[in-house]
């Protein structure tokens, strides 16, 4: 995939270690274990596999599938972070600088607009974080988190709110989760099938996909320009999600290495040829295999 934004100033926060917790209420959440360990590194270093990671989350559904899709998010979020839904659905992430939060449509909240500080707390079910808001101005409380007063140095030029998503408190709802990854899981899958489709499919299925498709929202990241060894526009994502929504747009529409579903395994790969059917050589071996056995 021909990385038009190699060049990002975007960093993202995971921790050494996540569990599962249940709210007062039963929600059920992913957050970072008491002593987890922050690190800081660059998502956009290995976005394919980061992406494809995403995309074959185990998102079966079903009640018996409940505990392989709960390790299959955990492994995803232990590996890369939370998603960064405080930042990603709000209309801008310097929220924190007005008194309400303003939301454009989306799968998670109905509401289109809610103070600020009560929409923070959505995402810090167990321990509210030590925060400060009136109409004139916005702070966080760190006092005493040698860890977090390192974090937030580090990352002092990012807005506050993105600060307050990487605290060792936020958490994100499973089943919200859940929703996103399955929206990633159906929209590269039914791209897939309309083009294997097309020319076979009646018209009813193919009018199917192309509605799912128009389901799939785009983003607009933000970006400066810096004056590097060239004037080099810097690109900006302050969450992980809007980061991998847009980079999975680019790859779901690069028709160099299309995005293909494995014969065998069914996982989701990046194919180097266009008739490319298999994910790697093991699972067009074992395919072979098995296939030869029913023959016989």
């Amino acid at each position: 995939m021909r990385n038009i934004f190699e060049s990002t100033s975007t960093h993202w926060v995971k921790y050494s270690e996540y569990e599962y917790r249940k709210s007062d209420s039963g929600i059920l959440y992913i957050t970072p274990t008491s002593t987890a360990k922050p690190l800081i590194y660059n998502p956009f270093d290995n976005i394919e596999e980061m992406i494809l990671d995403a995309l074959n989350v185990n998102t079966l559904g079903g009640k018996k599938d409940e505990e392989v899709l709960q390790k299959s998010v955990l492994n995803f979020v232990c590996k890369y972070g939370l998603l960064g839904f405080l930042t990603a659905l709000p209309t801008t992430h310097n929220f924190v600088d007005y008194e309400a939060v303003y939301l454009p449509k989306n799968e998670f909240i109905t509401a289109e607009t809610m103070p600020t500080r009560d929409y923070i707390d959505i995402f810090f079910p167990f321990e509210k974080p030590k925060f400060h808001k009136d109409s004139r101005s916005a702070a966080w409380n760190i006092a005493g988190d040698i860890e977090m007063k390192s974090l937030a140095l580090t990352m002092v030029d990012k807005p506050l709110a993105l600060n307050i998503g990487f605290g060792r408190d936020y958490a994100e709802r499973f089943d919200w989760l859940v929703k996103q990854f399955k929206a990633w899981s159906f929209t590269c899958t039914g791209s897939i099938l309309y083009y294997e489709d097309l020319g076979k499919a009646d018209e009813t299925t193919l009018y199917v996909y192309r509605q799912g498709m128009s389901a799939f929202k785009g983003i607009s990241p933000t970006y400066h320009v810096a004056l590097l060894d060239k004037p080099t526009i810097m690109w900006e994502f302050h969450s992980l999600l809007l980061g991998i929504q847009m980079m999975f747009s680019f790859m779901l529409t690069d028709t160099s290495k299309p995005l293909r579903i494995c014969k065998h395994c069914n996982r989701i790969f990046t194919a180097n040829h266009h008739n490319s059917a298999f994910c790697d050589s093991r699972c067009k071996n074992q395919h072979n295999v098995y296939k030869s056995r029913g023959k016989n």
